[in-house]
């Protein structure tokens, strides 16, 4: 999905509040489409549909990666998001990462910080990753995880300060548990609920912070964001050889 050959930063300072996302989606065309296939082709059965658990360094972190798992070091969205993080002052905070994967931003949010950061996922791999990593790189006592789909387990009040979240990409059926890292299912149903979640669940000054990409379906992240009533801003942009990252702040 990313290459990290190829990664520059574009903008690191806050945007205006907007009440949309800043740009319409754009149709690619055929050289783009083909590379974007080419890409995930090898990304799934090099990376994605692995056997065996691996080791790695990712963001400061040691970190264990189960099969089906998001790999920190091979696609960067994981890595830029929690150098972000690393910037939030989170003290004290309670903070939910939904789609944890191996727990990369939970920990950035714990040594932000945090209080108490529940670590979430529908892989039950990652859920066991996210434990794993809490505990070898010392924040077992701030993090919990738990294996759900999005929110939806959660009560609907007030409870967190921010939530964190780096969504599947593209939409599209995933063909498994490993690809549901890269595919959020036909216009984006598996992640769509987020927002209105979010909403429910968020202090009335609290705050999502949600990650894309230039090649997600921005108008309809527009829409739901907008219809789950946030006001949105856009906080880093970090541009690769063949798409961008943006990380969005979402506040009600």
């Amino acid at each position: 999905m990313q290459q990290k050959s190829r990664t520059k930063l574009i903008i690191e300072s806050p945007s205006p509040a907007l009440t949309g996302l800043d740009r319409p989606g754009k149709p690619h065309g055929p050289l783009r489409r083909f590379m974007r296939r080419f890409i995930f082709f090898f990304s799934y059965h090099l990376i994605l549909n692995r056997r065996g658990i691996r080791t790695t360094r990712a963001a400061g972190f040691r970190l264990r990666v189960r099969p089906t798992v998001f790999h920190p070091r091979y696609f960067l969205s994981s890595e830029y998001f929690a150098e972000f993080i690393d910037g939030l002052d989170l003290t004290g905070k309670s903070v939910a990462d939904v789609g944890t994967g191996t727990g990369i931003l939970a920990l950035a949010a714990a040594r932000a910080g945090a209080a108490s950061v529940m670590a979430l996922d529908i892989n039950p791999n990652a859920v066991l990753c996210a434990l794993e990593n809490a505990q070898a790189n010392g924040f077992g006592d701030s993090i919990t995880a738990v294996c759900m789909d999005l929110l939806s387990e959660i009560p609907p009040h007030p409870r967190f300060d921010v939530i964190l979240s780096s969504p599947p990409k593209h939409a599209g059926e995933p063909r498994d548990l490993a690809d549901r890292g890269w595919h959020a299912g036909p216009q984006f149903r598996n992640v769509a609920g987020l927002f209105n979640q979010a909403r429910e669940r968020l202090k009335p000054d609290g705050r999502l912070y949600v990650m894309v990409s230039s090649d997600s379906d921005l108008d309809l992240f527009g829409r739901l964001i907008n219809e789950a009533g946030f006001s949105v801003r856009l906080a880093v942009e970090r541009s690769l050889y063949i798409e961008s990252m943006l990380l969005y702040e979402l506040r009600l």
